[in-house]
C-alpha cells in the first residue's frame, strides 16, 4: 500500500551525498524546512562495515561495479548517507584555468574562471579541515612514488585531504577509510555539514529509492520505495537533484523530462582510472598506514591528458585487477605484501550516455577512444619506468579500467539544446528545480571533482536563497 506524507516541504533533496548536505546545510541555517532522500544506508562510526567485501556490497549501487555496454569499465557509484565523501580518500583540489576554461567553452557560461570560483571554494574549505600526511607518516609505497619522481626528474606533490586528527601515531591504517572512517576524522558530509544541517531541523529519511517526479503548477511531487518495497510519495515546494550523473539522469528520464530536454543523460564522462603494480624483493605492505599521499604535479603530464597518484585497495579489489587465471594468479597474490601500486587516471575525451530501459534501469554506453588510449599508455610508460627506477623485479598491469567520479549527463549551460541546467542551477524550464553536483559538469576535469561539487553547491545554494 502506498504510504503518502501530505507535509509539503519547502525543498526536498534527492540524494544525500556532497552536493545535497552542503546546500541543505544553508537553506536550513535560514529556516528552510528540508526533506532529504536518499537510496543508500545511514551508518555511523560505529556501524560502517569493517571489511572491504563488505563495504563494497553495502555501500555501492549493483553491489560494487556497475558495467557498462561493452564491460569494458566497470563504474562505482555510491548508494550510502555521505555518498562519495563516504568511499573516498577525501581528496580535495581546486580546479585550474585548464579545467576552468574548457567548462566555460563548453557551456557559455563566463564566470568559469579561477579568479571568479575563488569565493565560493573559500567557502567551501570554510566548512572543512583540509590536510596534507606529514612526511614521517608515508609509508613505502608513497616513498616509491616520491623516489620514482625524483629520479626522473618529473614534478610531483602531496595530496590534500579532507580530514582531521587521523591519529597516524597511534598506527591507524587509511585502507579502512574506504568504507567510512570509524575515527570520524575523515570530513565526509555525516561529519560536518550534514551533521549541521540536521542540528538546523533537516528531515533525513534512508534507505528510500526515488523513482519518479510529478511536478504539477508548481507542486513538486516525489515518489519512491523504501526498504520493504512499498510506494512512498511526499510533496514540496522545490527540488534540488543530488543523485550524481547516472542516479539524475535516470529519475529526470523515467519521470519524461527528457521529451522537452534531449540533452538529459547526454555528455557521460568519468576519470578512467587503471592501476599497476611493482613487484619488489622487500616488503612494501602497500596497504598499511597513510598510503595515498601523493599526485603527479607536472604540467606535462597535465597537458597530455593524465595523473599519477600513489594508490591502494584491499585485497579483494586487487585480486579483481591482478591479470591471469589459476596458479599465475595465485603466485601474484601470495606476493601481495611485495606489491607497490601507482594508478594512472586519464582525463576522457569521448562522452558517453545514460539510457533508461523500460522497466526502467540505467543503462550505460561509455567506450574509450583512440585518444583516451593514447592517454592511459602514456601514464602507464611513465609508471613503468618509476618502477623500474626504484628497483621493482616485475611490473603487472590491471586488467581494465575503473570509472571513477561519475559526470555529466545533466550538463550546466546557455543553452537549452545543448544542456540541461541553466546558470542559475535550476533545470532549464522550470524555476524550482535545481541540480549542482557532479551532473551538471559539462566535461571531464581531469582533476578530483569533490572540493568543486563542494564550491558549486555553495554558489547554487546562494543563487537558490536569492529567488526566495
Amino acid at each position: 500500500m502506498a504510504k503518502d506524507h501530505f507535509r509539503v516541504f519547502d525543498y526536498i533533496f534527492v540524494g544525500a551525498g556532497i552536493s545535497g548536505p552542503f546546500i541543505a546545510n544553508d537553506l536550513c541555517r535560514e529556516g528552510a524546512d528540508c526533506l532529504m532522500l536518499e537510496a543508500g544506508q545511514h551508518y555511523t562510526r560505529r556501524t560502517y562495515p569493517t571489511n572491504g567485501l563488505d563495504g563494497t556490497s553495502q555501500m555501492y549501487w549493483s553491489g560494487g561495479l556497475e558495467l557498462g555496454h561493452d564491460a569494458k569499465i566497470a563504474f562505482l557509484r555510491p548508494k550510502v548517507v555521505g555518498g562519495g565523501s563516504i568511499v573516498n580518500q577525501a581528496l580535495v583540489d581546486r580546479f585550474d584555468d585548464v579545467a576552468l576554461d574548457d567548462w566555460r567553452s563548453a557551456s557559455g557560461i563566463t564566470d568559469f574562471t579561477v579568479a571568479d570560483m575563488a569565493t565560493w571554494y573559500d567557502q567551501a574549505e570554510s566548512e572543512i579541515e583540509i590536510q596534507e600526511i606529514p612526511a614521517k607518516f608515508r609509508n613505502k609505497n608513497a616513498e616509491i612514488f616520491d623516489q620514482g619522481f625524483k629520479n626522473l626528474k618529473f614534478d610531483n606533490a602531496p595530496l590534500m585531504r579532507a580530514q582531521s586528527n587521523c591519529r597516524l601515531e597511534e598506527g591507524n591504517c587509511c585502507i579502512e577509510c574506504l568504507n567510512g572512517c570509524r575515527l570520524g576524522s575523515k570530513q565526509s558530509t555525516p561529519e560536518t555539514v550534514l551533521k549541521t544541517a540536521l542540528e538546523n531541523g533537516l528531515s533525513l529519511a534512508s534507505q528510500i529509492e526515488v523513482t519518479q517526479i510529478i511536478e504539477n503548477k508548481g507542486d513538486i511531487r516525489v515518489i519512491g520505495v523504501d526498504a520493504k518495497g512499498g510506494q512512498v510519495s511526499y510533496r514540496a515546494r522545490n527540488l534540488v537533484l543530488g543523485g550524481g550523473a547516472i542516479g539524475n539522469a535516470r529519475l529526470l528520464l523515467n519521470s519524461g523530462f527528457g521529451k522537452k530536454l534531449p540533452h538529459i543523460g547526454k555528455g557521460f564522462f568519468c576519470h578512467p582510472q587503471f592501476m599497476s603494480f611493482g613487484i619488489y624483493d622487500e616488503k612494501i605492505n602497500s596497504h598499511t598506514g597513510a598510503f595515498q599521499a601523493f599526485k603527479s604535479d607536472d604540467k606535462g603530464f597535465r597537458k597530455e591528458g593524465f595523473k599519477l597518484e600513489n594508490v591502494y585497495a584491499g585485497p579483494e579489489g586487487i585480486a579483481l585487477l591482478v591479470p591471469d587465471f589459476g596458479r599465475i594468479h595465485h603466485e601474484h597474490m601470495e606476493k601481495l605484501s611485495h606489491f607497490a601500486c601507482i594508478e594512472v587516471c586519464t582525463r576522457d575525451t569521448n562522452p558517453g550516455q545514460v539510457k533508461v530501459s523500460r522497466r526502467g534501469k540505467a543503462l550505460i554506453r561509455k567506450v574509450q577512444n583512440k585518444e583516451d588510449i593514447h592517454r592511459y599508455e602514456k601514464g602507464a610508460k611513465v609508471i613503468d619506468d618509476i618502477f623500474k627506477s626504484t628497483g621493482a623485479r616485475q611490473i603487472v598491469h590491471g586488467r581494465f579500467a575503473i570509472g571513477l567520479h561519475l559526470m555529466g549527463c545533466c550538463a550546466i549551460g546557455t543553452d537549452p539544446g545543448s544542456s540541461v541546467i541553466d546558470p542559475e542551477f535550476r533545470l532549464h524550464g522550470h524555476k524550482n528545480i535545481f541540480a549542482a553536483d557532479s551532473s551538471i559538469f559539462p566535461n571531464a576535469p581531469g582533476i578530483n571533482p569533490s572540493l568543486t561539487i563542494m564550491a558549486l553547491s555553495k554558489k547554487a545554494s546562494a543563487s537558490i536563497l536569492r529567488s526566495r
